[in-house]
């Protein structure tokens, strides 16, 4: 069985280097996370409301007047 050791080492120095924290770095934090939160579950409650909404919608149209007077003459024979 090959030697996992070095293979091993190597993997935890490589975590090692992502989990160092570099102070010059800036990162969004616990106030960027609440934020991005309170967005997506605003956002949620209105998707919400306008799919409520827009099942009250019962919305049926009415015929043009206009093309309905052009489709019947062109439907009615010409006698002559």
């Amino acid at each position: 069985m090959p030697d996992m050791s070095a293979s091993a080492s190597l993997a935890m120095t490589h975590l090692v280097t992502l989990a160092e924290l570099d102070e010059d770095k800036v990162t969004p934090g616990v106030l960027g996370f609440i934020v991005f939160a309170v967005m997506a579950l605003a956002v949620w409650a209105l998707m919400k409301s306008m799919t409520r909404h827009m099942g009250k919608v019962d919305f049926k149209e009415a015929p043009d007047p206009e093309t309905g007077a052009a489709r019947g003459e062109q439907a009615k024979p010409k006698q002559g």
